[in-house]
């Protein structure tokens, strides 16, 4: 009990202090969250994927094993929800944000310090959570804004907006020039470190003041679907992560750092997306809500159950 109330105390409540004010902020001062998913899509997102990539030592080993877990979690995860949805029922709008709710989890402005927290700042761990959060990057502005358009609007339409995604070129931009060992000018290293350093604490903001401004009704069958998207991320998520290392044969802290990863509550992108697009913002809002508050005692006892 001891070693759950100092994880609880050290990792998981700095995070919502931090959260907290941004809800604080809103109450306050109205924010724009419309703004603040902008400055994240376009800016902070792809320079801090860019100097992640760039910096952290990975090794091709490391990055191909991390690749193959991530491949089938997904696959696995996926299989699960077409499972749940085909038994809701559901149509339009609201699969994808199911979906969305499910697949996407919070790699950078939670899994990020999480990592950091629960492994000492540990090299290793470190290396593998950046693989995670470019993944996880690159998904939502890919598949994301595909699923939350494919009911609306043409394959045309959505492929302008995917490739108007800065993310998508930060990722083998990074990779060109790591593996040909090109410098970054430091004209530009200072500005991408700048960004980098500001980017977990407006991440925390962001996600507070998205939770500030949500709305708290919901239809009855969509609480139903709510409970579904929290159980699945929080529980089935570090269960099936931790089957599919079983599976591939992984341990030690490799292992230990991808369970945590999959532990994490759903993405801010999720909500990011049903924003920008008008897509389900209510349900997305209260299943980053409630995902991540009930993550201060999911994500404590998985780190526990690594621990001993």
């Amino acid at each position: 009990m001891v070693i759950f109330s100092s994880i609880l105390l050290n990792n998981v409540i700095p995070l919502f202090i931090v959260i907290g004010l941004g809800a604080l902020l809103y109450r306050a001062f109205k924010l724009d969250i419309k703004t603040l998913s902008k400055i994240s899509f376009y800016l902070m997102t792809p320079a801090v994927v860019f100097h992640l990539l760039y910096s952290t030592d990975i090794s091709f080993l490391l990055f191909g094993q991390i690749m193959l877990f991530f491949c089938i979690f997904m696959l696995i995860q996926y299989g699960v929800l077409e499972i749940v949805i085909r038994l809701r029922g559901l149509q339009g709008g609201m699969k994808a944000s199911l979906r969305n709710s499910v697949l996407f989890a919070n790699s950078a402005n939670y899994g990020l310090p999480i990592n950091q927290l629960a492994f000492s700042g540990n090299p290793l761990s470190l290396s593998v959570q950046v693989v995670i959060l470019v993944l996880q990057s690159f998904l939502p502005n890919t598949y994301g804004i595909y699923s939350v358009n494919s009911h609306k609007s043409s394959f045309r339409s959505m492929f302008r907006t995917i490739i108007g995604q800065p993310v998508i070129y930060a990722i083998p931009v990074a990779l060109i020039m790591r593996g040909l060992h090109i410098p970054l000018p430091h004209f530009l290293a200072t500005p991408v470190a700048y960004i980098t350093d500001a980017f977990i604490g407006l991440a925390l903001i962001t996600l507070g003041v998205q939770l500030g401004s949500m709305k708290w009704s919901l239809p009855d069958g969509k609480i139903i679907d709510l409970t579904l998207s929290v159980t699945l991320r929080l529980l089935a998520g570090p269960a099936i992560a931790a089957g599919t290392l079983w599976m591939l044969g992984m341990d030690g802290l490799v292992a230990k750092a991808l369970i945590v990863s999959s532990a994490v509550p759903t993405s801010l992108s999720s909500v990011l997306l049903a924003v920008e697009f008008d897509n389900e913002p209510e349900f997305s809002s209260q299943a980053v809500f409630f995902s991540t508050l009930l993550s201060t005692l999911t994500v404590t006892l998985t780190i526990w159950m690594l621990r001993i």
